[in-house]
């Protein structure tokens, strides 16, 4: 580990316990230490410095998708007002009005119009945030209304989702994903829809959500629904080199797709070659979004932090535009075996959470078949000691 780095902008956690996260002797590594789940000085810290000052995913392009279209999200504990200008160019910026900080929009609430309008005393702005009318305030001969836009965010549209950065410093984005979007590239996700959504309010730590997600040691014990489509040790990680992690999973000779009973209910893709469709490509995007890439669909799972045990995630299952509009369409083969499977998930995770809360936990030991926990702990591990995501480490 690095000792150059400020010790403000370390993680609050003891540089020793880090050191053994990231042991290159996979024997001798040990898991995360207690804090990194249950510490509010922690949790806050990595709201600074791993989401405050990364590429965190906010949702997908439809949020905005027409020119005019306005949505508010928030993102962590801050909140952001996404734009569609009268060009099709994405915008974003702090969700606060420039006179007295009232939100433009209510969290979660759209709009459409050619102006965006403050509720509370009027305030009107363009859609590229430039204040546009302050009423009573243009008779004063020393008031530039120049001066008063919107504050922006930095925002980037990648294959259908939309991206923010509230730090001037997060590298850019293509640094980012380096190379991603090749292995994405033939399920042409830019060009999918969301064809059903749920969300999930969970009793644990981000993390225990994305370690979960990185492995299959677990599967054979909790998941019997998806060992009976997928072999649970057929997997095997991919090299990377950007803030993001991968692997894949093959399918049962029986199985179109990931389904209770591995029949799709959609049409199978048809760029894909043969062995990109025998499989389920998994992906984490650091800070917060889970892919997974199958036959027919793809899901993903959005991670929002909301303290060191509440996280929620929202997951939406994305289709071809013609397959949704169709009258036959009914993503329900996908969401119930999804569900089902989130839920035993999800319950592990919360289980993991109690038990470290309660003092019982001490580092664990990483099995054979969770490289990919391994590599996002050193990832984590490495950010804690650098005060921001660096880059992924090698297989």
């Amino acid at each position: 580990m690095s000792s150059s780095t400020p010790t403000e902008a370390r993680a609050p956690i003891p540089a020793n316990d880090l050191e053994r996260v990231c042991d290159p002797n996979s024997r001798a590594a040990r898991t995360m230490p207690s804090s990194a789940y249950i510490s509010s000085a922690v949790f806050a810290w990595e709201h600074e410095h791993l989401f405050d000052r990364a590429w965190v995913c906010v949702g997908r392009r439809q949020l905005v998708d027409a020119p005019g279209d306005q949505h508010a999200i928030a993102v962590g504990t801050r909140d952001v007002l996404l734009t569609r200008d009268s060009d099709g160019v994405l915008h974003a910026f702090m969700n606060s009005c420039r006179h007295r900080g009232h939100e433009i929009l209510a969290v979660g609430e759209s709009a459409n119009g050619k102006f965006v309008r403050c509720p509370y005393h009027s305030w009107v702005y363009c859609l590229d945030g430039a204040l546009r009318a302050a009423p009573r305030f243009q008779k004063d001969p020393g008031f530039d209304a120049d001066s008063w836009p919107l504050l922006p965010v930095r925002a980037i549209e990648w294959l259908g989702w939309i991206f923010v950065a509230f730090s001037a410093e997060t590298i850019e984005f293509p640094d980012w994903v380096t190379d991603l979007a090749n292995l994405l590239g033939p399920w042409k996700p830019e060009t999918m829809v969301v064809g059903a959504a749920r969300s999930y309010q969970l009793a644990t730590n981000w993390k225990t959500v994305v370690e979960n997600y990185a492995e299959c040691y677990h599967c054979s014990t909790i998941h019997p629904e998806l060992c009976r489509v997928s072999p649970p040790d057929d997997g095997a990680v991919y090299e990377h080199s950007g803030r993001w992690n991968g692997a894949r999973m093959g399918l049962r000779e029986h199985a179109e797709t990931m389904s209770l009973d591995g029949r799709s209910g959609a049409r199978m893709l048809d760029t894909l070659t043969l062995e990109e469709s025998r499989h389920v490509h998994y992906f984490y995007v650091a800070p917060n979004l889970l892919i997974a890439l199958h036959p027919d669909y793809i899901l993903t799972h959005r991670l929002s932090p909301q303290g060191p045990g509440v996280t929620v995630v929202d997951c939406q299952w994305l289709f071809p535009p013609d397959v949704v509009s169709s009258p036959e369409f009914d993503p329900s083969y996908a969401v119930d075996f999804w569900d089902v499977t989130n839920r035993q998930d999800f319950a592990a995770c919360e289980s993991v959470y109690r038990s470290i809360s309660g003092g019982g936990y001490r580092p664990g030991v990483f099995a054979e078949q969770e490289q990919g926990v391994r590599n996002f702990q050193v990832q984590v591990a490495q950010a804690y000691e650098a005060g921001a995501w660096v880059q992924a480490p090698s297989n």
